[in-house]
This record gives C-alpha cells, structure tokens and sequence, in this order.
C-alpha cells in the first residue's frame, strides 16, 4: 500500500512541477516581449489578434453562445490587404498574454482615428468577419467565463493608450513600446506605466442581515455592495472605514478582506473585496443622498430570493422592480455568496 501511495505522490508532485514549470516559463516569455520590441515585432508575425472597435470587442454568436473569436496574424494581413490598408495597423496592438505553447495575443481597436490610421468602417469590418462588436458591459455578462478577464484588461489597456498619447510635463507626444507596456516620452525622458485605481467594494453585515444598495445609474432593481476610490494615503482598512461611514452613517467594528477583481469601469480599477461587520445594536442606516439612491438590510431568505432572480422577471405589474443583484462575474457576487454561506453553515 505504502508503495502505491508513494508513486501516486511522486505522479502529482512532478505534475506540479510540469504545471509550475509551464507557468513560471509563460510569465518570463511575456516579460521578454515587453522588454524587447525586436522580439515583440516578431511575435506580432505568429500571434492572435483580438479586435475591438471603439473599445467594443469583436463577438461571434453561435447558436445561443457569443464567441470572442482570435484571428492569427495571416488573417489580420488578409483583412488588411483587402480593406487597402497597410500592416502599420498592427503596430497599434497591445501585448495580452500568451498561451502555455507560448502563442502571443494582441488586442487591436480598428476604430482610432488618428492622422497616420483612419478609422475602419465597423460595419464593413462585421459583415466581413461576420460578428458584431459589443459594449463591453455587455460583453463581460454574455461570453463565457475564462474570455471575460482578457477582454477587460484587453479594454483597460487599449483606453489607457488613447488617454495617454501626450507627455503631462512637456505636452510632447509619447510613443509605446511595441508590446504597449509603457509610453515614452522623449522629450522629458519620462515613461508612462498603465495604472488602476484602487477601489474597496463591501458587503456589511450586521450579524444576521447584510446591506446594499444602490445608484440612480444602477439598473432598475439591481442592488450591491457599498464602494469606492481609495484616497491619496489611505491604506484598506481606512477606505472601507470611511466609506461606510460616508455612505450609510455607520461604524466598522471589524473587517476582512475576500478577493480582488481587475474590473474595466469606469476606467481600469483594481476592486479589493471585503467583509465588514457593525454592531447591530448600531445599524440603523443614515443614507447620503448624494452618493446613493437607497439603501437596506437584506435578510438570509431575501438574498437567496435575490440571487435566483433575473434582471428581466424582476419587474412586477405595478411598475416596480424586486432586488435583484449583480451577476456571477462580478466580485460583490462572491461577497454575498460568501455571506450566504457564513449565514448557513
């Protein structure tokens, strides 16, 4: 028995290796392709593309799925060619990532409009490769889980880049590495990095229920957890604090935090999930009008009630919407599932 148990360890510890081995190789390729544009330019020759026009991705819908298909640098050059456009469009990619067989993957906008690069028309590029491109927002909700991550970062990048053309010390203009990891300006000598913005998102619980709420911006109906900007200095724990505070006039008795999600809105934000719980003794809600439209504790039942319902059968016959919450690819989902389980187990 002892033997058969040492060679089923010895099998998944080298499978561990080979899987550490792949990912620690993956990420020193990339690191290679942001550091040397040479290598880069020739990685652009073998390489997907990822299309977006506007900043809306390409999607492909089949059947009752939506697709985000990648087309490999000979059909960029055949798209190119027949629109009569040169291959400099490629040099406005931006480097994504790469598979484990070390095939890079580029994000390219054919909708810029820039003196050197006119604007491919959106609805001749659809008609030819027979898909649609998509506000992201919906994007994120309809194409499946693993494409959701690319296709934000893919976004956050590309709009960083639009943003970023000019040097905020001299006014001069910047130019972008190959793989789009940096700006220069070389007027100043200063290089640009793309950043995100820190934003805690919370779910407070006072013991037995938890709070959320919402904006007017927010879709008829939709509740989530309390959030916002980390200001300048602040360390987590102080957002979460403050913000509580702020936005529902209560006290943070103690907190934790859960996980963090890259998310694209407004404008490429690192969101910094965590619990917080308040006395319940102290948990009536003072709402600030100015930052929310309501506001209210949720108990066990009505949150599972929630969490089955679908945007489009919350509306009753009178006009009014019951709570519904953001879907499964967003991180206040985990919070409240989180909580959902804290509440049951």
């Amino acid at each position: 028995m002892a033997v058969i148990y040492q060679a089923v360890y010895r099998r998944a510890s080298s499978l561990f290796c080979r899987l550490h081995s792949t990912y620690v190789r993956k990420m020193r390729y990339l690191n290679e392709l942001k550091e040397d544009d040479s290598l880069c330019r020739q990685a652009q020759t073998s390489g997907t593309f990822y299309l977006f026009h506007n900043l809306s991705p390409f999607l492909q819908e089949v059947g009752k799925k939506y697709l985000v298909p990648q087309l490999s640098a000979a059909e960029m050059k055949r798209i190119l060619e027949k629109f009569k456009e040169t291959e400099q469009w490629i040099e406005k990619s931006v480097l994504i990532g790469c598979s484990d067989e070390h095939v890079p993957q580029f994000a390219l906008d054919l909708g810029w409009d820039e003196l050197l690069f006119g604007a491919l028309e959106k609805s001749v590029i659809e008609s030819e490769l027979k898909g649609s491109f998509t506000d992201l927002r919906k994007a994120l909700f309809v194409v499946d889980g693993k494409d959701s991550p690319f296709l934000a970062s893919a976004q956050s990048l590309l709009r960083w880049h639009d943003s970023h053309q000019y040097c905020s010390k001299t006014g001069q203009p910047t130019q972008k590495n190959v793989a789009g990891s940096k700006r220069v300006c070389h007027a100043s000598g200063i290089t640009y990095y793309p950043q995100m913005s820190p934003v805690v998102i919370t779910l407070v619980s006072d013991g037995s229920r938890c709070l959320l709420a919402r904006q007017p911006s927010y879709p008829r109906g939709m509740y989530t957890a309390l959030s916002g900007f980390c200001d300048v200095g602040e360390n987590v724990e102080e957002t979460v604090r403050r913000e509580v505070a702020e936005e529902v006039g209560l006290e943070v008795e103690s907190l934790w935090y859960s996980a963090s999600q890259h998310w694209p809105f407004p404008s490429s934000c690192l969101m910094i999930a965590c619990h917080a719980l308040v006395r319940a003794q102290q948990a009536e809600i003072s709402m600030n009008s100015l930052e929310l439209e309501e506001a209210h504790w949720f108990g066990l039942e009505e949150i599972m009630e929630g969490l089955k319902r679908e945007p489009r059968s919350s509306k009753q016959d009178d006009g009014s919407f019951l709570p519904w919450f953001p879907p499964k690819q967003a991180i206040a989902h985990q919070l409240i599932c989180e909580w959902v389980k804290q509440q049951t187990s």
